[in-house]
């Protein structure tokens, strides 16, 4: 039998193939279109962006972690799913159509109408992938995705940035997901052909209603918690400022999407294993936690004194009013990256109750929180300022009620344990980017990021080294450790 370490690190080795070449493809694109396009541009592809992913809940309703957790559903089960999120596509796409009318008039853009109307497209063909795609995971097919991910971001890449330069405007930023979409159906569904049915699959569904029903209340709820900034923003401030905004949140998420989501598509299909089993489903993710910590803290540090030759050197001069969000932002990394994990450990235990709980709480602080920065300060320094104060309390509350719930009174202690080494790395590295940073100020951005990369580097490695965390030296010599 493989064991849970060697699948675990295939799956997130194939995983890391396919999120990081998308890395490299992601930000040739997008440093081509920012050059080519206005923030006003990518403000209002991020308004479409945002309302079709709230469609997109609809169409899921929690079925896809369900599949993947739930070991005894039959073919037949799969089919009836499959022609649910078949039917129930066609009629949620169409209901996006059709409003694009009053989206496009309570944004008070024309230009909305069209691409609304064009990303039902891409609605449809998301929700007839959700069970090919769960069956890739149930699976643990990872280095199937892998290769699939590559070919679909080169493709998409390729026609967005060919779009741009041949005068296509702004729907250069659309083509790519919904010919993605398309593709990313096509290929799914030749390797796994899922029949389809003239039903709904209601009795089906009732067999995951337990699970799936607090998954898809927690999708809404993390929906809102996630998006209304952007949507707020959208209607109240200036379309250009949601073109800033966008672009510094964009970057502040590269290390989360980056490095978070090549381990958390892993988790769930291979920790749903030990969901009778919570001694060890405890301890195999505070190894991960401490993994993230290690990453995640440092990361922020090296952002915050980053940030303007990030943005500058990616979206060039234009882009500079988004270096003060980002700095701001780049506080909340280390707790995003660990945070985005937890939804994986509720799933692979069972627990979507609890994790329907803390989307709750969640949703609740960051609208006040929004609300409060727009309406009350309406600058996107005062929105960013709140982003870091909500994270922050739905951190602790979510990991809380983890070990008291989740964990069955496991000793809250143990994961702050896992912190403490990370965080005193972290403080280490601000006081030497802190320094470092009068002396790189007048020289050119390129060779200021790369010496406070340099710098950032050195200081990982010597700590890990001198407090014995991990012992570079003998795994540079080829010895074990």
């Amino acid at each position: 039998m493989i064991s849970i370490k060697r699948t675990l690190f295939t799956g997130i080795f194939y995983t890391a193939i396919a999120r990081y070449s998308a890395i490299v493809i992601s930000l040739f694109v997008t440093a081509v279109l920012s050059r080519l396009l206005s923030p006003e541009d990518f403000g209002i592809v991020a308004i479409a962006t945002v309302i079709i992913n709230f469609f997109s809940i609809f169409t899921d309703i929690g079925i896809s972690p369900a599949i993947i957790q739930n070991k005894n559903l039959t073919k037949k089960d799969i089919s009836a799913l499959f022609s649910f999120t078949i039917w129930s596509g066609i009629v949620i796409s169409l209901i996006f159509f059709l409003l694009s009318w009053v989206i496009s008039e309570w944004y008070a853009s024309i230009i909305l109408k069209p691409l609304c109307q064009l990303l039902a497209i891409n609605l449809f063909f998301s929700s007839a992938n959700i069970i090919p795609n769960a069956l890739f995971y149930k699976n643990k097919q990872f280095k199937y995705i892998a290769w699939r991910s590559f070919i679909i971001q080169i493709s998409g890449g390729v026609l967005a940035v060919g779009f741009a330069l041949l005068g296509g405007g702004l729907y250069s930023l659309i083509i790519s997901p919904i010919i993605s979409s398309i593709l990313l159906f096509l290929i799914s569904f030749h390797k796994y052909p899922i029949k389809i049915h003239l039903t709904l699959g209601i009795d089906t569904l009732k067999k995951i209603f337990n699970y799936s029903v607090y998954q898809f209340l927690f999708n809404i709820i993390n929906y809102f918690s996630r998006n209304l900034d952007k949507l707020l923003i959208g209607k109240y401030l200036p379309m250009s400022l949601l073109g800033y905004y966008e672009k510094s949140y964009r970057l502040m998420m590269l290390p989360l999407q980056n490095i978070t989501y090549v381990i958390t598509p892993v988790m769930h299909p291979v920790l749903s294993d030990f969901q009778n089993d919570i001694e060890r489903l405890s301890t195999s993710y505070e190894k991960i936690v401490r993994l993230l910590a290690y990453i995640g803290f440092p990361l922020s540090i090296l952002f915050l004194y980053s940030s303007k030759e990030i943005t500058l050197i990616i979206f060039g001069d234009k882009w500079m009013p988004s270096v003060e969000t980002l700095k701001i932002l780049s506080l909340t990394i280390g707790i995003q990256m660990i945070l985005s994990s937890s939804g994986a450990i509720y799933q692979a235990a069972g627990d979507t109750k609890s994790l329907f709980n803390c989307g709750l709480f969640s949703s609740i602080t960051n609208v006040a929180g929004m609300l409060a920065s727009i309406f009350i300060f309406g600058t996107l320094k005062s929105i960013a300022i709140s982003i870091c104060i909500t994270f922050s309390l739905n951190f602790l509350q979510c990991y809380l009620v983890m070990y008291k719930v989740t964990f069955q009174e496991r000793s809250f202690l143990i994961f702050i344990k896992q912190l403490i080494s990370p965080i005193s790395l972290s403080i280490i590295i601000a006081f030497f980017l802190h320094h470092i940073s009068a002396y790189t100020e007048h020289l050119s951005l390129l060779y200021s990021l790369c010496i406070k990369c340099c710098f950032f580097l050195i200081s990982i490695g010597l700590y890990l080294q001198l407090t014995n965390e991990y012992d570079l030296i003998k795994k540079l010599k080829g010895k074990k450790i």
